[in-house]
């Protein structure tokens, strides 16, 4: 798909949408951009007075897309910039992203937060673009029937890998599925105030890329019509109450939701740590660290930013390991957040690459 043949992205509407909940938002699109996350954690720290580049002449502007509220000079308000493609879009260290102008959706939403803890908001993150894109129910996913259903052991296409990927189920491909998208945090501190930077690559259209060792997956394979404007406008509004959310209560009350969506729960994995290197998931705690039950049966807490997790095979004595009544009390341990250019969240290893489209 060509950039003259991409649909309107209605940018003005999705301000209007959410700017109630964002005081200050500014909403762009451009066609082009080296990385959106680089773009606004530049922005961040050229507002703090830091020597950085915010716009570096990397950037094409679709002028048509741009509101008027669009603001394209420094600043620490609220931005979600999308980029129809990226020059240098990257993963969790540095990984590539692969996609073209239309055939994946690539944005990053800046916004100071305070959270109580920050370990687990790229699972609540995830959950959030997943519950947007495949509703528990038909239809309106705010209804009583919808949230029933999300309570309910309800299979679902779209699954969670954690702890920063989407994941699209398929029993026929190793790890029960192929890798459709990813979500990266990053966070810088200004002062007293905290901004966090989410990135968000979905792919939407069906691509041929090489080298994916996790496969591909697109959202045109649950929605054949969906495009990526259709997709930001489903997730936009979903992705501000989560984070919203997740300042206001953490990780915790998402649980039972996360379980549903769980790639991992009941497989054999192995990780990258010493003392764990291969286990079996047994799903994830109210901080967001992955239960991992090791072969001589005891218990390890894979915590973020530690390892890659590859998906093995179903182990059918723990096929339903993790239930509601497994997940250990709160615990008190903090976990460090992490500056820009750290990694708030462990990612899988070079797959799809839509982990930060930053």
């Amino acid at each position: 798909m060509t950039h003259d043949a991409l649909p309107p992205w209605h940018a003005q509407e999705l301000w209007q949408q959410l700017e109630s909940l964002l005081p200050g938002l500014s909403v762009e699109v451009v066609a082009r951009t080296d990385s959106t996350s680089t773009q606004l954690l530049e922005r961040i720290r050229a507002a703090a007075g830091d020597a950085g580049r915010h716009d570096g002449g990397r950037r094409e502007p679709d002028r048509r897309a741009a509101p008027p509220q669009a603001r394209r000079s420094g600043d620490t308000q609220p931005a979600l910039l999308v980029a129809e493609q990226q020059s240098a879009g990257r993963g969790r260290m540095g990984r590539e992203w692969q996609g073209q102008a239309g055939a994946s959706l690539t944005f990053s939403l800046a916004l100071p937060l305070a959270p109580a803890g920050w370990a687990g908001l790229s699972l609540a993150v995830g959950l959030a673009l997943a519950e947007a894109l495949e509703p528990a129910e038909p239809g309106d996913p705010g209804t009583a029937a919808a949230a029933a259903a999300a309570m309910a052991d309800v299979p679902t296409r779209l699954a969670l890998k954690w702890p920063n990927d989407l994941w699209l189920r398929d029993p026929a491909s190793p790890g029960g599925g192929r890798k459709l998208g990813g979500v990266l945090i990053e966070t810088l501190s200004l002062g007293a105030t905290r901004m966090v930077v989410v990135g968000v690559g979905l792919n939407v259209q069906p691509q041929t890329l090489s080298g994916l060792a996790s496969g591909y997956a697109c959202l045109q394979e649950i929605d054949p019509q969906m495009s990526a404007p259709d997709a930001l406008h489903r997730i936009a509004l979903p992705l501000v109450q989560a984070l919203l959310d997740f300042q206001a209560r953490g990780l915790a009350p998402l649980l039972p939701a996360y379980r549903r969506r769980d790639l991992l729960c009941g497989r054999r994995v192995s990780t990258t740590l010493a003392e764990a290197r291969t286990g079996v998931a047994l799903g994830i705690d109210t901080q967001g660290g992955l239960r991992l039950r090791l072969p001589d049966g005891s218990e390890q807490l894979v915590t973020s930013g530690e390892v890659s997790v590859r998906a093995g095979d179903m182990d059918p004595a723990d096929a339903q390991a993790s239930t509601a009544a497994d997940f250990p009390a709160a615990d008190t341990a903090a976990r460090p957040a992490v500056d820009a250019a750290d990694d708030a969240d462990a990612a899988d290893g070079a797959d799809a690459r839509p982990g930060r489209t930053g």
